[in-house]
């Protein structure tokens, strides 16, 4: 149980957390176009890294 709201609580920091930078980059009169925006560039941040990168030719 402790491993769940553990989990939770990081998830929840997480979430915050972005909240926090898109708020601070794009303020409140643009905050959910921002936050549309933030969360496609580490959407795409993400899947680039989860790729394995190509092993070179010899």
């Amino acid at each position: 149980m402790a491993v769940i709201r553990g989990l939770f609580w990081f998830i929840l920091f997480l979430f915050f957390t972005f909240c926090f930078v898109v708020l601070f980059e794009y303020g409140t009169h643009d905050f959910t176009g921002g936050f549309q925006k933030e969360f496609e560039r580490v959407t795409t941040f993400a899947k680039e890294v989860a790729k394995p990168s190509p092993k070179p030719k010899k």
